[in-house]
């Protein structure tokens, strides 16, 4: 299983709920969850199959920035 981390534009509860059904219809999500707490606001993507691309275009789609982080 590979896990990306993606430093984001998801700031707080409302936006965690907007990016949810995203997240929930890609295929190939494992787990995810936000960091709103850290500063860079981290999400973290476990998968088996997806890119970082996948799901950086994923969270885009919902209206957010997601650039990836080592």
């Amino acid at each position: 299983m590979t896990t990306y981390k993606f430093k984001t534009t998801i700031n707080c509860g409302s936006c965690v709920r907007a990016v949810t059904p995203h997240l929930q219809k890609l295929e190939g999500v494992e787990e995810w969850k936000v960091d709103t707490e850290n500063a860079d606001k981290v999400l973290e993507v476990k998968t088996n199959i997806l890119t970082a691309e996948d799901i950086q275009q994923t969270v885009q789609k919902a209206g957010f920035k997601a650039e990836k982080i080592a």
